[in-house]
């Protein structure tokens, strides 16, 4: 049986593992926190516009379990808002535990606050990585074949120096250590993303807020039809905060002129941060705060620091054993693409280390041009 190790247990990771064990190999799943699904923690977004296609074409593939979680945990089913159509939101509270579960059943090993620190590098490949505890003795983890799942965001001294910085985001760099790059461990020359205006990376394109802190009948209609929709004072708009987002989806004329709320359990404000003082003179938010830990007053995670080189069986240019998923794997933000680049990205895995020739997912599909 071939062992592979997937580093990252966010949409992508967890996908990939997923994927693996499905294949019939021994998949090994390392997460630095204390809880899986990264930033899924804070999304809830899925199957608006074509990424419907997507999850149905990778359901009918045989890659679905993560899809069919979330729309166990749906808490609201097509639902419209600017940019997007016919969206689910999944509840960002319960979500975690049932992917835990579905990964668990499957077969695949968590090692949870456990951090990938190193490689160990033979002939052009990787023969173990380097695992720390967030309590105990490091040790080494070998296998036949990985795969880095691991996200651009952080560590925290890039959210400090090309963003506003953060008190501590939804990743928690100061408590569980900043991400490591398995690629660049092995001298693979990774890229940065940016902007038009130039600036280097995107910060993520949400905060949340405590829903119970806002007006009740915002609550109420957050509820009812899981989207709310307030108008900015036109005082207070700005146009040119648009460009920050890491998802244009999101930078939308309507995200200047409107505070855009969608219930995932909290209330998600469709900003990338706003600040605490100006948001408490628009009414109904006058005892609003935003909820740990995402510190979206000020800004949080900046992304796209470090992507691989990769072709299109996700494999990594320069380490022959090495594939990606997620937005180590490019520009991608949504998660429908970070579930399906981590399967493709796992199944490979399985079928490099069998010397079996990789997939390509055509483009035709939704998903193949993801």
């Amino acid at each position: 049986m071939s062992r592979i190790v997937i580093v990252g247990g966010g949409w992508a990771g967890t996908a990939a593992a997923l994927a693996a064990a499905r294949a019939g190999a021994e998949a090994i799943l390392l997460e630095r926190n204390d809880a899986l699904l990264g930033t899924g923690l804070v999304g809830g977004i899925m199957r608006n516009n074509g990424r419907y296609t997507a999850a149905e074409e990778a359901i009918a593939l045989g890659g679905g379990d993560l899809f069919e979680a979330c729309d166990r945990n749906a808490r609201h089913t097509n639902i419209e808002f600017p940019g997007h159509r016919h969206a689910w939101l999944y509840d960002v509270a319960t979500i975690e535990p049932d992917v835990k579960k579905v990964l668990l059943e499957a077969g695949v090993e968590i090692k949870m606050m456990t951090r990938a620190t190193d490689v160990v590098r033979e002939n052009g490949r990787i023969s173990a990585v380097k695992a720390e505890p967030y309590a105990g003795e490091a040790y080494y983890i070998d296998g036949d074949v990985f795969v880095e799942t691991t996200g651009t965001a952080g560590p925290q001294g890039n959210c400090g120096k090309y963003g506003n910085g953060c008190a501590m985001c939804v990743l928690r760099c100061p408590t569980f250590g900043p991400r490591v790059s398995l690629a660049a461990k092995c001298g693979v020359k990774e890229y940065m993303g940016g902007t038009s205006a130039g600036q280097i990376g995107a910060m993520s394109g949400s905060c949340k807020l405590f829903k119970e802190s806002l007006a009740e009948p915002m609550v109420r209609e957050l509820n009812q039809k899981g989207v709310c929709m307030v108008p900015i004072p036109k005082e207070m708009r700005k146009k040119d905060s648009l460009g920050v987002k890491a998802c244009q989806q999101y930078a939308l004329p309507e995200f200047a002129e409107y505070l855009i709320l969608l219930d995932t359990g909290h209330a998600k404000l469709m900003a990338s941060y706003f600040p605490l003082s100006k948001l408490r003179q628009i009414p109904g938010f006058e005892n609003a705060r935003y909820e740990d830990p995402y510190s979206g007053g000020i800004g949080n995670s900046m992304r796209y620091m470090a992507m691989s080189p990769r072709d299109n069986h996700l494999k990594v240019r320069g380490v022959d054993n090495l594939f990606c998923g997620g937005e180590k794997a490019g520009p991608l933000v949504g998660h429908t693409e970070a579930i399906v680049t981590g399967g493709l990205a796992g199944h490979n895995a399985v079928r490099h280390a069998l010397g079996l020739p990789l997939l390509t997912i055509p483009t035709a599909l939704t998903i193949g041009d993801a």
